[in-house]
């Protein structure tokens, strides 16, 4: 399949990583991929930069927004919460229709005072790429957990845990959900219903900081039983 991703830091590296070892063919988009090249900043998730990460993962493609988005059957949204409108408008996302779009975005803001989210609890990001976008179908997944975790949900009780999703599309959440089976391993995908779900997925972020700072472990996460 043909995985675009937005984005090049360390969310998108780890899950372009995963699905290239799988056989698909995945597209980074940058918005100068040169530039992104050049840079000698480690990332912290893949202790790396984006070069050294590339050269262990030459099948992966680095383009600009646009060739990702033209190159992908499906767009996967992984740049940080402020990136992601910019780098839909410059894949001119307005000009697909029917595409399924995977946020996996948080609209972080950090303060002096901590972190807090902006939109927050009247809105969220999804929506608001749902609303830019209207001919594009969104699923919000993935947010809610680590980037390691994401791609390996076995390394975390056995995979004896909940990721949740939602959207307005329910053919789209269904597709969302089987890709995650198929591509990761996911066994128990939690669709919350229409994309105003968002906000509380997004808002759950707080609360999986605090999980993370009290067990000192970023491989956490929750199951809903029921």
């Amino acid at each position: 399949m043909q995985i675009a991703i937005m984005g090049t830091g360390g969310v998108a590296r780890t899950l372009a990583g995963a699905l290239s070892t799988k056989g698909h063919e995945v597209m980074l988009g940058s918005r100068d991929a040169a530039a992104a090249l050049a840079r000698d900043d480690i990332n912290h998730q893949t202790n790396s930069t984006l070069a050294g990460w590339h050269s262990e993962h030459p099948t992966v493609h680095i383009g600009s927004f646009a060739e990702a988005a033209d190159h992908g059957e499906v767009v996967l949204v992984a740049t940080a919460g402020e990136g992601a409108l910019p780098a839909l408008r410059a894949a001119g996302l307005d000009q697909r229709v029917g595409t399924i779009v995977v946020d996996l975005t948080n609209p972080i803001v950090r303060t002096s005072e901590g972190v807090t989210l902006d939109p927050g609890m009247t809105d969220s990001l999804a929506e608001q790429i749902q609303r830019t976008y209207p001919n594009v179908r969104v699923v919000k997944a993935l947010n809610t957990i680590t980037a390691a975790l994401m791609i390996a949900p076995d390394a975390v009780a056995g995979g004896d845990h909940t990721l949740p999703i939602c959207g307005d599309d329910d053919e789209a959440k269904a597709q969302v959900t089987e890709w995650l089976r198929d591509w990761f391993g996911w066994r128990d995908v939690l669709d919350l219903g229409d994309l105003s779900a968002a906000r509380a997925q997004e808002a759950y972020l707080l609360f999986w900081l605090r999980l993370m700072q009290t067990t000192g472990n970023p491989m956490v996460n929750t199951k809903v039983v029921r």
